[in-house]
């Protein structure tokens, strides 16, 4: 049997759009037909990687957009000025590390405006056009299905925080009903939407640790409930959800544990969920599905992270195949798709793994899934 693959998203950009990306972002003169082109040229080399790479379900990268959360702020109006910023806790525990990160430019910088004024669309022009390049990549290079992300209001909330509506359940409302139009767009294009919610678990430790875990999941549940409106008139087939703890290097010591998150995530709609299951603070928690099989719904199919997206380790095929078949034997193979932890590039010129690395782990992937198929 033949297991497919897919990762969370974002992929490793070229430096000219990331020069074209940060001179948008800081309103610096740039030629936009320039910048549409060389986004067309990357996405449909990017695919082009993806396929080689042993990849089944292709994303265009998240190319254009400076991060997979904040790019929101170009194509909604209401947005201005800055947030501030919270260091996870974890990393707040250990300062020496910290430093270290800021002082080596571990860090993205970007811009994370604050909600000032009421949310609207700016129109769909931008998200078409990262459409039509992922189409025409996925044409031109033989990919017969992709995905694209999309920022979950949830995220939004996280990142640039609210000074205008009067309460957050109000704020997640606005966003839920701005966001709508976006999610139902992409599954009109004949894409599979990616719901990114790292706010179902990073926000535990990032804005909310001065609460209980009682109390932050009856805000992640605001959360999913927020979603699963905005998500009404899309077939739950065609949705994807990604929860992770922060794609970063670091301890993750205060990482709210999955069997507290589990109920919650399994309530959203969609019909795939991924999460992370690599990496050393996560890999034990495979036990958590195994051990709350009923709880999983018999639609859903896991896409448990095979690989790490922290480190420039490139995994072995067998370990992979390892990995994939903890989660076969729980729910069965035709209800698991190998996946990555997070993804390789969630901020424009950032990321920990080289960019060639970054798709040698996607091929390492991919050789682990037929291992994992062929037995």
């Amino acid at each position: 049997m033949s297991i497919s693959t897919t990762h969370v998203g974002s992929l490793p950009r070229t430096q000219e759009t990331v020069d074209f990306i940060f001179a948008r972002e800081r309103e610096e003169p740039y030629n936009p037909a320039a910048f549409d082109a060389a986004m067309t040229v990357a996405v449909s080399d990017t695919v082009a990687k993806q396929v080689a790479a042993g990849i089944d379900i292709v994303s265009d990268g998240e190319t254009s957009k400076i991060s997979y959360a904040t790019y929101v702020k170009d194509r909604y109006t209401g947005f201005s000025g800055d947030s501030p910023r919270n260091a996870p806790a974890d990393l707040k525990k250990f300062p020496s590390f910290l430093k270290r990160l800021a002082d080596d430019g571990g860090t993205p910088k970007y811009a994370r405006p604050m909600c000032t004024g009421a949310v609207k669309s700016k129109g769909q022009g931008e998200l078409q056009k990262d459409i039509d390049n992922l189409k025409a990549g996925m044409a031109e290079h033989g990919a017969t299905r992709g995905f694209m992300n999309a920022a979950s209001p949830g995220v939004i909330s996280l990142f640039l925080q609210n000074d205008f509506y009067k309460t957050r359940e109000a704020y997640l409302a606005a966003l839920a009903d701005a966001m709508r139009e976006e999610y139902q767009t992409i599954v009109a294009a004949g894409l599979d939407v990616q719901l990114d919610c790292p706010d179902l678990a990073l926000s535990r430790h990032m804005l909310f640790n001065d609460l209980s875990d009682a109390e932050f999941l009856k805000i992640a549940g605001a959360h999913v409930e927020a979603l699963n409106h905005a998500l009404q008139d899309v077939p739950e087939e065609c949705i994807r959800i990604h929860i992770c703890w922060g794609n970063y290097e670091g301890p993750h010591v205060c990482d709210i544990g999955m069997d507290k998150v589990f109920d919650t995530l399994m309530s959203a709609k969609a019909r795939y969920v991924l999460f992370e299951t690599s990496n050393p603070r996560h890999a034990h928690e495979w036990t958590v599905f195994r051990d709350r099989k009923a709880d999983i719904p018999d639609t859903k199919v896991l896409v448990p992270g095979v690989v790490d997206t922290t480190t420039n380790f490139v995994e072995h095929p067998e370990l992979v195949a390892q990995r994939i078949e903890r989660f076969t034997g729980i729910v069965g193979a035709e209800r698991v798709i190998a996946g990555s932890d997070c993804g390789f590039g969630t901020f424009a010129g950032f990321g920990a793994v080289d960019p060639e690395i970054a798709f040698a782990k996607l091929e390492a992937l991919s050789e682990g899934a037929k291992l994992a198929g062929s037995r």
